[in-house]
């Protein structure tokens, strides 16, 4: 009789650190390898003891977002044998973040006496590079040529940033999709998902992230776009910047390319200067390397080359300047500590001809998260040693680059599966998605995985 499980590692129900496990009938499949946001040291990694070492026959990482790949050197110290299929975009921008996040918990090692930090090394991710096994999407490809029964894997473009990838999975004649982070409706540079037609999947595993959020029934991403350029230009003719934070992989090509159409449209002047922080940089070189291979709005479009923004130099290490009348889009976006974007901040806050725009989800226990919940004049902890007074204008916009809770019904009814698991979701964000699946599909059996409990299908 064969043997069919899901088993997730993450450490709680919840969006942060993204691993699952997945046992087909004897193939042992790792789904992504996150890091948790919001923990530090050790406690940041999912749940690898649960899979026997060197068991796992591979690991599938569906985007180069921290919170899906940054632990996946340790998933590879875990699983030894097992290769590791992802995209080639996904690959390129995983391997920029993975060494990127090597120097920050160098560096919080220092500061904060983590000493587990670093979890892996510059040297280490070289050595496991080797085992990543690049796949295009719309291609199925074998997952174990000499089983004694085939197991299929094939991506498909998720739409949320570059190289992201929702994966159908197939074995005896049995499907099971994982949607990853999703976005259908794309943004100003990325196309939306290109997922293919299930029909009544054995497992669909889907992301839940935006189940708690309700957009106005008249949302259109057009109008946000207008009134983000508005917003810019509100602060130029002020006397002004404007500071964009952003993340370093996806936010910072989507507002810059949105940047450049409102130069175009008459939005903001031509002329305005445009500056972007280091590592930002790095990833903006790896976005334009795909600019003729991947499915853009504007192909060939090429940020760095096309546009003239104002990059940052990682060997000089000098902080950006202030200067008035210029754009900023510094990472990352919820202005984490040490971060450009934070650093920048603590002259910049205080200036009421400024604006700072959010394009983004930031965590409320976040500097970002505390600057949206504050008024006017209030003092701003930006970090145990910086007090800054918000005299700036501060607006917020929905640029989500996750698929809207409506649309990931609507993809999970077509489907029709015959078990949903919600994943990559707060409890609130779930709870909106159970009675709507009940109702809508009834004979379907929809399951919160909870850490280490296997679930059998």
């Amino acid at each position: 009789m064969s043997t069919f499980s899901f088993q997730s590692l993450n450490l709680r129900a919840e969006i942060g650190g993204n691993s699952y496990s997945l046992n087909l009938d004897g193939t042992s499949i790792l789904l992504d390898a996150g890091m948790h946001p919001k923990e530090d040291g050790l406690n940041a990694l999912p749940h690898y003891q649960q899979v026997p070492f060197d068991s796992a026959d591979a690991i599938i990482i569906s985007h180069s977002h921290l919170d899906h790949i940054g632990t996946l050197p340790v998933a590879q110290r875990e699983q030894p044998s097992a290769p590791v299929y992802l995209t080639a975009p996904c690959a390129a921008l995983g391997e920029a973040l993975l060494h990127n996040s090597v120097n920050v918990m160098s560096s919080q090692r220092e500061e904060l006496g983590i000493t587990e930090y670093p979890l892996y090394h510059h040297r280490e991710i070289d050595y496991l590079r080797d085992r990543w096994m690049i796949r295009p999407y719309e291609k199925a490809f074998l997952l174990d040529p000499l089983g004694e029964t085939e197991t299929t894997v094939t991506f498909y473009d998720a739409g949320h940033i570059l190289g992201s990838a929702g994966v159908l999975i197939e074995k005896n004649n049995r499907q099971i999709f994982y949607t990853g982070d999703v976005n259908f409706q794309g943004h100003s540079l990325i196309k939306g998902a290109r997922f293919p037609q299930l029909n009544e999947p054995d497992l669909l595993i889907m992301e839940t992230t935006r189940g708690a959020d309700e957009r106005p029934t008249n949302y259109t991403r057009a109008d946000q776009e207008k009134l983000l350029a508005k917003g810019i230009r509100n602060a130029l003719e002020a006397g002004g910047s404007a500071l964009i934070p952003v993340f370093a992989i996806g936010k910072t090509q989507e507002v810059l390319t949105m940047i450049d159409n409102f130069k175009s449209e008459g939005l903001i002047p031509d002329q305005t200067p445009v500056f972007i922080g280091g590592l930002s940089t790095k990833m903006t070189v790896i976005y334009d390397s795909f600019s003729d291979s991947t499915r853009r709005h504007r192909p060939n479009f090429e940020i760095l080359r096309d546009m003239k923004v104002q990059t940052g130099n990682k060997r000089r290490r000098a902080p950006i300047e202030y200067k008035p009348g210029a754009i900023y889009c510094l990472s990352s976006g919820m202005m984490s500590e040490k971060t450009t974007s934070n650093i920048f901040a603590r002259s910049f806050l205080q200036n009421p001809a400024n604006s700072l725009l959010f394009v983004g989800y930031a965590e409320p226990t976040t500097p970002a998260g505390a600057i949206k919940k504050a008024s006017s004049g209030d003092v701003i902890r930006l970090d145990g040693t910086h007090k800054v007074q918000l005299n700036c204008a501060v607006e917020e916009f929905d640029f989500s680059g996750h698929a809207r809770r409506e649309e990931l019904l609507e993809f999970a009814v077509q489907a029709r599966p015959k078990k949903i698991l919600l994943v990559h979701g707060d409890p609130d964000a779930v709870s909106w998605f159970k009675p709507k699946l009940a109702e809508a599909l009834p004979e379907t059996e929809v399951i919160t995985p909870q850490p280490k409990v296997k679930i059998h299908f």
